[in-house]
């Protein structure tokens, strides 16, 4: 006798669960070179999509001029990003031997303080590092080789990811009607709406991002160029840049600027105030910026954000923290539509401040009502 899926004993539904995310997962990791362009790609063409769309409808451009026009202005974008912040760098490799000086005299300084503190002389610390600096060198010809290896990868994922978005535009329509038609006639009007939502939602969520990201640069390279640290404008834009990925990134934007000021600065105290600066920065970008352009179009609360990050780095590494936020949106929206997945929108959610709106005005209607 069958018994629906939903009659079966627990340890059978709970473990028929952990092997389907299992299987999921494993082919999500091994297929990382195909999807994850993919993704990228279908959130580029989201955002293009009005682009596309008033080129094809207003100027009268056939879609695939106004496809590969929309593509073409999009890479010229971000070319002029990359380009500043090479010409940036190749400024920052001015000042290596400055940098080369400062290391070595805060080495001197540390092995004194070594020295004094753990009795360990200077010739013991001089042993240890040429021993790890050897094994170093021995893998130089590897670390090197993986290096072009990386460069060739992300330039091979970048124009696969172009060429994707470019089709995305092209086929849109047909692809529209596909999703629409794979499923039931019943659960048509869903799916357009699902779509059309997660289409809006992703749109204002990477509007909401580059906001964030030109307002997050543009503070902190004012706020460097008025404490006097060089490369402000280089430091503004590496922290804009980073501060898409929630939390982490702004540590490591923190490391490198703290890293960068040490090398160039004289003074102990503008390194300090770099830290601080840029922890002010991070308080207010996550207390006013980010719920007014970014909160509001997708809530998803503190924990799941930084599980997802995380999950993300471990299963693509890099690419998987930035798409990390716009799944879990994409997921939340299909969860909030469908009746037997509500609980896990909850989960997913941050409707703390909703519920306390809602909370508030509960409490006004009552006293209006014992007033009357």
């Amino acid at each position: 006798m069958d018994l629906n899926f939903s009659q079966r004993p627990f340890y059978v539904k709970t473990m028929c669960v952990l092997v389907s995310l299992i299987a999921f997962g494993y082919l999500v990791i091994i297929a990382k070179d195909i999807l994850s362009p993919l993704i990228f790609s279908c959130l580029f063409s989201i955002l293009l999509l009005p682009l596309a769309a008033f080129l094809e409808n207003k100027l009268k451009l056939p879609r695939s001029a106004a496809s590969m026009l929309s593509v073409i202005l999009m890479l010229s974008a971000v070319g002029l990003v990359l380009y500043v912040i090479g010409a940036q760098l190749s400024k920052l490799a001015s000042d290596w031997p400055q940098f080369k000086a400062q290391l070595t005299l805060t080495g001197g300084n540390l092995q004194q303080w070594i020295d004094t503190r753990f009795n360990i002389d200077a010739a013991k610390q001089l042993n240890y590092v040429h021993s790890a600096t050897t094994k170093a060198l021995a893998s130089s010809t590897t670390v090197v080789g993986a290096t072009v290896l990386s460069l060739s990868s992300i330039l091979l994922f970048l124009v696969f990811t172009f060429i994707y978005t470019f089709f995305f535009l092209l086929y849109r329509t047909l692809i529209m009607r596909f999703l629409v038609s794979v499923f039931l006639e019943e659960n048509k009007i869903l799916v357009h709406d699902i779509i059309e939502q997660v289409q809006y939602i992703i749109r204002k969520y990477i509007i909401g991002l580059l906001i964030q990201m030109g307002v997050v640069a543009l503070a902190v390279s004012i706020i460097f160029w008025a404490l006097g640290i060089k490369y402000a404008f280089l430091l503004g834009l590496i922290t804009g840049v980073l501060n898409v990925i929630p939390y982490i990134g702004i540590f490591v934007a923190l490391v490198l600027s703290t890293l960068i000021t040490f090398a160039t600065a004289t003074l102990l105290s503008k390194v300090l105030l770099v830290i601080g600066a840029l922890i002010f920065v991070h308080l207010l970008d996550s207390n006013v910026l980010l719920p007014i352009v970014v909160g509001s179009k997708v809530r998803i609360n503190a924990l799941i954000t930084v599980l997802g990050v995380i999950i993300g780095e471990m299963i693509w590494g890099i690419s998987g923290m930035f798409l990390s936020i716009p799944v879990i949106a994409v997921l939340k929206i299909i969860f909030d539509r469908v009746e037997s997945m509500k609980p896990w929108g909850i989960i997913l959610g941050d409707e703390e401040q909703k519920q306390n709106r809602l909370a508030k005005r509960l409490k006004v209607s009552r006293a209006g009502k014992e007033v009357l």
